[in-house]
């Protein structure tokens, strides 16, 4: 693998400094932000034209509410990478479910900058100040999903925080193991030590069919939680987030309280987290290296706390493509969070079609 930039190894070090912090305040996120930005406009050549076609440059920036959002759409129609592809450790594909012929990709330099990003969440969102737990993972492992971003998350956290007796039960080509995890579950539930049961949001829907073709009920151990993930993406029938958790809580026995759900995407690399779905939709919270913001999807403009627009992040850790992307969700800011609303219809997809464009429009000019 060839050797990265000088700047790229002094800036990875860097954040692996920052994101082991406790916190930081705006001042500190901001300097570290516009540090990045500058890094990502000498080298990354389609986001430099896509901030010129707006007239903007590092100088004319001074926070991270400054810095342009890349739809993400741009990593399906542009390689967006200051270090070349071949000299990248990892790369992480979208799942194709909207445009199966170009998926989009996301390459990593050095993979320990997301990890040590996807660790600190996770330790403070989903253990909680538990060291090990016993864990299920409804989705197939990373070796049968290299580029699957997901799957790399759900191995670290095994690696990190699983116990002994961990596993998986879902197969890349063979689907749930029903009868397996079943037998798991059962002998959790048997031997009263809290476990952890994560994947994606789909395999919790096919688990709790499973269980009631079966008439059964868990109820697993005090302490026990379950991370969902990702939705349906026509892989199960879908379910409304009450009746998703309702369900879930009553099939398993784990109080909603404890039942959490991880928004996250290929085109970032950090995730966010609530806590608990007792009520819906809940408040959704990242880690202190990255920052959110609602915008008009027309405009642009950032919208006050309570109007409906498109969610905008800014993520450090995305240090090698775009730390600012514009997504196609829709969402509210609330109590230092955002509520999570749904994917855009609407003027909201107009906006984002238009973003799109955009991009396309400076990144080849």
């Amino acid at each position: 693998m060839s050797p990265l930039m000088p700047a790229t190894e002094a800036l990875i070090a860097k954040l692996l400094g920052f994101i082991a912090q406790d916190g930081c305040d705006e001042a500190g996120f901001d300097a570290l932000a516009l540090e990045l930005f500058a890094h990502q406009y000498a080298h990354n050549e389609p986001l430099r034209r896509f901030c010129q076609r707006r007239g903007i440059t590092p100088r004319r920036v001074r926070g991270w509410r400054d810095i342009p959002a890349v739809p993400i759409s741009a990593f399906k129609d542009a390689t967006l990478s200051c270090e070349p592809t071949a000299a990248c450790e990892r790369v992480f594909m979208t799942s194709g479910t909207t445009r199966p012929e170009l998926r989009g990709r996301h390459w990593h330099p050095r993979i320990a900058v997301w990890d040590a990003s996807m660790r600190g969440g996770f330790a403070r969102h989903v253990m909680q100040g538990t060291a090990r737990l016993p864990m299920a993972i409804l989705f197939p492992p990373e070796d049968e999903l290299r580029n699957s971003s997901l799957a790399r998350y759900l191995a670290q956290a095994v690696r990190e925080f699983g116990a002994a007796g961990s596993g998986w039960f879902v197969g890349a080509d063979t689907g749930m193991d029903r009868e397996r995890l079943l037998a798991w579950l059962r002998q959790a539930q048997q031997a009263g030590d809290p476990v952890a049961v994560l994947g994606a949001s789909f395999s919790f829907v096919h688990l709790m069919d499973a269980l009631a073709a079966r008439g059964e009920a868990l109820r697993l151990p005090p302490g026990s939680r379950l991370l969902d993930t990702g939705g349906y993406k026509g892989q199960s029938r879908e379910l409304p987030l009450e009746d998703f958790y309702g369900s879930l809580s009553a099939a398993l026995g784990v109080p909603r309280e404890r039942c959490i759900n991880m928004y996250g995407m290929t085109e970032l690399s950090s995730q966010f987290y609530d806590a608990g779905n007792a009520a819906v939709p809940s408040v959704k919270r990242g880690p202190h290296w990255v920052r959110s913001r609602v915008v008009d999807p027309l405009t642009g403009r950032e919208l006050p706390a309570g109007e409906r627009g498109l969610l905008v992040h800014c993520d450090l850790a995305s240090f090698n493509s775009s730390t600012t992307l514009l997504t196609e969700d829709v969402g509210v800011q609330q109590d230092g969070g955002f509520l999570l609303l749904g994917r855009a219809q609407g003027a909201q997809a107009q906006g984002c079609s238009l973003a799109a464009e955009e991009f396309l429009q400076g990144a080849s000019a």
